[in-house]
């Protein structure tokens, strides 16, 4: 069956779900996709998929005094112990440097190596072109607006699920 045959049935067959079940399947073939993508981009840096995401929240977040753990941890929405782990190993194959902060040693703070920044760098005209067929239907403000909605999604789907396991005693 050619890949357009195969849309078409895909979409006929969600047209028939209710929209929130059609919402959930959709969202969760996004992510299914951005997972594809992220390990492909980390495996052209010999990296995994969730570290390639450590060294792209590092560049982002890091604003040349390196970026403690605990706010990676969170940008990435997972456990800071997950963030040493993975930020020692990308220490070992020297794309990442791990500092104690100058304030408080106990903070170990991230920060890319000379080596990561020419990777990414060499990879910016692939993002961009990556980025302006997924998103170009959508203006900027379009686009804030539909990330700000999934922020509040979000932050809602958090709190039903930590009320959820409090019912079921998780």
């Amino acid at each position: 069956m050619s890949a357009t045959r195969k849309d078409a049935t895909r979409q006929r067959a969600l047209a028939n779900l209710d929209i929130i079940k059609r919402f959930t399947l959709e969202i969760s073939s996004i992510n299914s996709h951005l997972e594809d993508v992220r390990q492909f981009w980390g495996k052209a840096l010999g990296v995994s998929g969730p570290q390639w995401m450590i060294l792209i929240a590092v560049s982002d977040l890091d604003k040349d005094e390196g970026v403690p753990i605990n706010v990676v941890s969170k940008a990435l929405h997972v456990d800071p112990s997950f963030v040493t782990t993975q930020s020692k190993l990308l220490e070992q194959k020297e794309l990442l440097r791990r500092t104690p902060s100058p304030a408080d040693a106990r903070v170990v703070r991230l920060s890319l190596t000379d080596k990561t920044r020419k990777h990414l760098a060499s990879l910016a005209d692939q993002h961009q072109a990556f980025r302006k067929t997924v998103f170009e239907e959508f203006s900027e403000k379009e686009l804030a607006e539909f990330t700000t909605k999934l922020a509040t999604l979000n932050s809602r789907l958090q709190k039903e699920c930590r009320r959820v396991a409090l019912e079921y005693n998780f």
